[in-house]
């Protein structure tokens, strides 16, 4: 049996693969609970029940506070790999290898996703330095230099509530009003520094990168060592990732 259909024929649906798209459609605006589910999917229950442990177990959901259930890991790197195929990534790459090969440290391309960045793109360092990240990765927004410039047209607000819930991500010396001062003052300038948030051998400078409306679509960073990135050199760099960062935004229509 090679599986085809007779010409003209529409192929028969798996109805099991439709049920459990129907359920990742069904909480891809927002977090809902089995009950919610199935009442919305027209699935009975005990069918949702079944179809969801499985699709928690292969990570294409997870469980998230309230009992309720959230897009997990694989959906947001399936779509990770979708969107490195759009405009962004593209207009991007270029830039993103010439300030790798000026400045021979790992550069990053991200964007937010809810309280997390996800790295779009990496050029790793010249130096010998791994930097763990990943494209396709997660890290908290908090944490991470290009986080911090997600996020610097934010109110001060929005930055208190985003501190809240990413505070067992700070640094143990920092607090969440620390954190989000730090945050406004780097708004002033256009630029951020990560100074070992997330790892304290690692040191980062990165900047926004704008749409034509000028909205923060994404982020950009140099990252290495404190070994090669000294208070002083880490102010020299900010021009330089500025101007890229200003030049991808050009290329998406900003003037």
């Amino acid at each position: 049996m090679t599986g085809k259909t007779p010409q003209g024929e529409k192929p028969v649906k798996s109805q099991t693969l439709v049920r459990g798209l129907d359920i990742v459609e069904c909480v891809m605006d927002s977090a809902k609970s089995i009950s919610e589910i199935a009442s919305q999917t027209a699935i009975t229950y005990s069918t949702a029940h079944r179809i969801i442990s499985v699709l928690v177990e292969r990570g294409y959901l997870r469980q998230v506070p309230d009992n309720k259930l959230a897009l997990g890991v694989k959906i947001i790197e399936a779509g990770f790999l979708a969107h490195r195929q759009i405009e962004l990534v593209k207009v991007a790459r270029p830039h993103l290898e010439n300030l790798a090969a000026a400045t021979s440290d790992t550069v990053h391309l991200a964007r937010l996703e809810g309280q997390h960045v996800i790295y779009l793109e990496k050029i790793p360092s010249r130096r010998p330095v791994e930097i763990r990240s990943r494209i396709g990765g997660l890290m908290p927004v908090v944490s991470t230099g290009v986080g911090k410039a997600l996020v610097l047209d934010w109110t001060k607000d929005q930055l208190d509530a985003m501190a809240l819930r990413g505070k067992d991500s700070l640094m143990p010396s920092q607090t969440a009003e620390e954190w989000v001062q730090q945050v406004l003052n780097f708004s002033r300038d256009q630029y951020t520094f990560d100074l070992g948030d997330s790892e304290p051998e690692l040191r980062c400078v990165g900047a926004p990168v704008r749409d034509a409306s000028a909205q923060i679509v994404a982020a950009i960073s140099v990252t290495s060592t404190v070994q090669y990135m000294p208070p002083a050199r880490m102010q020299e760099l900010i021009p330089l990732v500025q101007a890229t960062a200003f030049a991808i935004s050009a290329e998406l229509g900003l003037r």
